[in-house]
Parts: structure tokens; C-alpha cells; sequence
């Protein structure tokens, strides 16, 4: 009753598959996470939760591999915690000194249509109409709270809510994506979660997160 469709496309994204250590590899389709991401941008409330139910891949998987610079290195946790606790205290990094080029393997000329619905967490805050109403009014206007991303910052999301009918997919037959992330379980450690991908005539149904496999 208060599922949405928002319809997704950009120039290129990475949804970086974790096993791939040296350079970024990409997904061939978007991840679940990456949807609920997409999804949080627009409209983000600690009431809610976002349940990614299909992901519709429109257009021809195409990759692209770039390079980029990119930090070397990362800024050392204790040295933000202090910065944190003491305003007078210097935390930064110069690119320049710490500059490295990696190889990316990314999608180009993406477009997705996102099914999905949300479950009300908080009893304090229970009003689903009013929430379906807020992402409906937010997704037509184009705002968000954070401009949503394919993967990457650097890769931009265009959106649009879709009231109608999902648009059909160019694509046809049944492909096993293989073992696909579906999302990190933040309650139990922070473990990632993954499913075995199909994808039907461009479309992938995505089981509930309840039931996925970690793997070891």
C-alpha cells in the first residue's frame, strides 16, 4: 500500500564488488544497498526503513574502465576523535602528498527503476500515509537531503518518481548474476549480507534480508 517506483539513471556508476582489493570492479547491476542509499537521500527518517523489493534494469549492461586519483591513505581514526574533542587541533590531508592512480571497472549509461516500500520502526512516529506522502511530494520536486549517487560521490543519480506503470526492459532471458551484496546487517556486527542474483527479462526480485547467507 505504500510502496513507491522511482525511476533512476545516470552516466556512470561503480557498485564495487568486495572481493576486488587492488581496483574497483562494479556489480553488473545495482545492489540493494546501493538502492536503499538512493532511496535514504531523498527521504531519510530514523522512524523508517527502506525494503528494497525489485530493481529493474532498463538499459544494456555496459562497462567503461577509467582511472582516478585517488588518497593513498586514510586519516587515522584516533587523530579524529581528537579532533573531535579538541576544536584547536589540526586534522587534514593534502592530496598532493599522498596521490595514487587506480584502475576503475565501471558501468556507463545506467537506468533503473527501484520498487520498494518502507516499515514504520518507531511507534512514536506511525503515520505511514504521511511519510509515503512526504517521500511522493520530495522525489516530484527533485529534492533530497544529499544528492543521491551511483556507487560512488563522484557518479550522480537522476531520479524521478514513477506513478504509472514501470517502463519495460530491453532485455530478455534469464542471467545468474552470481552471489550479489544485498546489504551490511549494522544490529549484528556489522556483517554483509549477500544473495544469489537472477535477473528475468531485466528484472531482479530481491528476497528479504532476514533470510541472506554471510559469506565466509
Amino acid at each position: 500500500m505504500y510502496g513507491i517506483k522511482l525511476k533512476v539513471w545516470g552516466d556512470y556508476a561503480c557498485f564495487t564488488r568486495p572481493e576486488m582489493k587492488a581496483e574497483r570492479v562494479s556489480y553488473d547491476v545495482m545492489t540493494p544497498s546501493a538502492a536503499r542509499g538512493i532511496l535514504e537521500a531523498i527521504y531519510w527518517k530514523p522512524a523508517i526503513k527502506w525494503v528494497i523489493d525489485k530493481i529493474h534494469v532498463l538499459n544494456e549492461i555496459r562497462f567503461d574502465n577509467i582511472r582516478r586519483n585517488e588518497l593513498a591513505s586514510k586519516i587515522p581514526l584516533g587523530n579524529i576523535k581528537k579532533a573531535m574533542k579538541n576544536n584547536n587541533y589540526s586534522l587534514e590531508t593534502f592530496i598532493e602528498d599522498d596521490r595514487q592512480q587506480r584502475a576503475s571497472m565501471v558501468l556507463r549509461n545506467v537506468c533503473y527503476v527501484i520498487e520498494a516500500h518502507f516499515e514504520v520502526i518507531k511507534d512514536e512516529d506511525n503515520n505511514p500515509a504521511k511519510h509515503k506522502e512526504m517521500f511522493d511530494r520530495r522525489a516530484e520536486k527533485g529534492q533530497c537531503v544529499y544528492t543521491p549517487y551511483f556507487g560512488c560521490r563522484e557518479f550522480p543519480a537522476n531520479f524521478e518518481l514513477i506513478q504509472g506503470e514501470v517502463p519495460k526492459s530491453g532485455l530478455r532471458g534469464k542471467v545468474d548474476l552470481g552471489w550479489m551484496l544485498h546489504d551490511i546487517d549494522f544490529k549484528n556486527n556489522m556483517e554483509a549480507k549477500f544473495f544469489e542474483a537472477k535477473m528475468i527479462d531485466g528484472v531482479i526480485d530481491v528476497p528479504p534480508f532476514k533470510i541472506m547467507s554471510k559469506i565466509r
